[in-house]
Parts: structure tokens; sequence; C-alpha cells
């Protein structure tokens, strides 16, 4: 019989509730976004972000049910992120969790946010994820590669950015071409009436002896740029700035294929939703290996994407209940397991 997992996502600034069934059937996902409250700031305010989250989490669990066509006793377990993320919003996002699984005696089942991120391809993909398969998160906060083994049975990971994320880099170019925020689809869409090739912004360790990434001297490198006479228009600086992303995330996905044998390529995380990067892998890749990208709407963060990965660790037992709910904790800051090799 297949579980039913209701998912709750609030590690950063969307509350987002799904429930699925079978770790693929989606059932229900709602999301409230909060971009009108960040934009002004040019970014996320995690006070704000919190408080959003604790105004929200309510009214989205009560349309998420009712799109479900379920009352909350009919879910097996309840899954949440508890690590990583801001440590307010992850906060009430936990809080709830644990009231719900404590009013209903509900298993509470504690998910990674980037292992999440990972297990959104089951929503799109049934079957199809060939072990070992290299995973690449391209998020706001993260940019990393993994070496994923059997069934999500364990990350092994194989390079990280060493200061910004693809995410932080698309959101500082944007507000030095003074673009609003969320800096990723502004560029974005700018970069559709620019040439790609017009300024040769920097792709950082493009060494073979590492698989790590670097953005923030594509970001100085920006800087310096606008500092000059240079004569280009916003839309070619945008085209060439979004180039110099994706070639960094196709250039170190090639280079780990390069080093190890894997089956598949699954790609998640926010950033993987820019279509600039999306069609680079694709052509890269689609010939040479099964790659795997979920839909726009499992790339940001949502709930489905916890109610899948929570399914994994409901079948597994990798769960809590009762008084064992105490011992639950949010971390801001947690890896995957594994280590960098």
């Amino acid at each position: 019989m297949n579980s039913i997992i209701l998912g709750i996502e609030s590690s950063c600034d969307e509350s987002s509730l799904a429930i699925v069934r079978g770790g693929r059937e989606v059932l229900a996902n709602v999301t409230a976004r909060q971009e009108e409250v960040h934009k002004r700031w040019g970014g996320i305010v995690p006070e704000l972000a919190s408080r959003k989250h604790a105004e929200s989490l309510l009214p989205v669990t009560e349309l998420c049910l009712e799109q479900a066509g379920l009352s909350v006793d009919m879910v097996d377990a309840i899954a949440v992120t508890n690590r990583p993320g801001l440590m307010g919003s992850l906060i009430v996002g936990v809080s709830a969790a644990k009231a719900l699984a404590y009013a209903t005696k509900k298993p509470l089942i504690p998910v990674n946010h980037l292992e999440a991120h990972l297990a959104s391809v089951f929503l799109e993909f049934e079957g199809d994820i060939a072990y070992p398969a290299l995973g690449l998160i391209i998020s706001g906060g993260h940019t990393s590669l993994y070496r994923i083994e059997q069934d999500f049975l364990k990350f092994t990971l194989l390079g990280h950015t060493r200061d910004d994320a693809a995410g932080e880099a698309f959101d500082k170019g944007a507000r030095l071409l003074d673009l609003p925020y969320p800096g990723g689809p502004a560029i974005s869409n700018l970069a559709l009436k620019g040439d790609a090739n017009a300024i040769d912004f920097p792709r950082a360790l493009p060494s073979k002896n590492t698989l790590d990434f670097s953005f923030s001297g594509l970001k100085t490198s920006l800087v310096n740029f606008l500092r000059t006479d240079h004569g280009q228009s916003n839309a070619d600086i945008a085209a060439s700035f979004q180039e110099a992303i994706a070639d960094a995330l196709v250039r170190k996905t090639k280079q780990a294929l390069e080093r190890d044998h894997y089956r598949s390529v699954v790609v998640a995380g926010g950033v993987s939703a820019n279509t600039r990067i999306r069609e680079k892998l694709t052509n890269a890749l689609t010939l040479k290996i099964n790659l795997l990208i979920p839909d726009l709407k499992y790339c940001t963060d949502n709930g489905a994407m916890i109610a899948a990965m929570g399914d994994i660790l409901y079948k597994r037992k990798e769960y809590l209940q009762g008084s064992e709910f105490y011992s639950l904790r949010p971390s801001a800051r947690t890896e995957l397991k594994g280590k960098v090799s």
C-alpha cells in the first residue's frame, strides 16, 4: 500500500506544503511565496521571512488538505525540513510539524533540504534513475556535486562552492545591473535580448584537479567592468554574465563524469529552472548519459520534494514517534552524508 506523506518546507522564503502518495503522486502542492516582502531590500531578510512563515503555514495547510480532499488524520506521516536553511524559518516549520504530528499521533520525519532537492526527480521520472547517479544542486545557497548510491542510501560530496552559490551570483549581479529581486529570473529575461559572447567574463577553477565551484570572482569582474566606459547594453552584460555561470556548471559536471562511472545525472534546485542552464546541460550531456531535471514547479523550494524524500525515509523507518519529537532540532548549516573527495 502506498504511503501518504504530508511534506512541510520552510527553510528559506517559501511556505510550502504538499501531500504525496507513494513518493511520486502529488495530490496537492501549495506554496506561499515572499518576493513582494523582500524585493524592496534586494534579498531575503531572515526576520521578515520567519514572520511570514508564521502567518502563512496554517492557511497553506488548510488549502493543501482541501485540494487533496483529505483530512490530516488520513496521512501516514509528516515530513519537515529541519536542515539546512535560515534558522528562524526552520524553527517555524519544525515547530508546526511537531505540533501537527503530536496532535495526530503520526510519525515525524526530519528531512535534509538538499537530499529533498535531489529526490524531487522522483516526482517526474518514475523508475528512470540509474545508479550510481551524479547529483548537481544549484540554488541560492548551495552549488554542489554529489555521488548518489542505490536508492538514495548514500551521498558523497564531490565538490561545492568555495564562496557564492550560483543563485547568490545571480542576485548580486542583478543588483549591480539595477534589476529587481529575485535576480535569477530578472537576468534570464534580460539575457534573451543580449549576446552571450559579447563579454568574456571569467570561469573560475577551470582545472580538473578540483570539482569545487567559485562565483565571487565573477561578481568582482562584473563590478570592475561596470566601472569602465564599456559601451555594452545591459542585455549583453546579463547574457554574458549568465553564460559564465552556465559554463562553469557544465564544465564541472563534465569533469565529474570523466573522473568516475555514473549511469545518470540528476540536476535540482531553484537555479536549475534557468532556461539557458537547462539548455547547455542538455546539449552537453544528453547524448552521453541520462539527464534528469525536474519540471519547473519542482525546482524551487516546495513541499512535494520534502514529501518525496520523506517517503523514502518512511519506508526505511527513519522517523520519530511520541516523546522522540522533543529531540528534533533544526540546524542552519548541514551538508549531506559523506565527505569531499
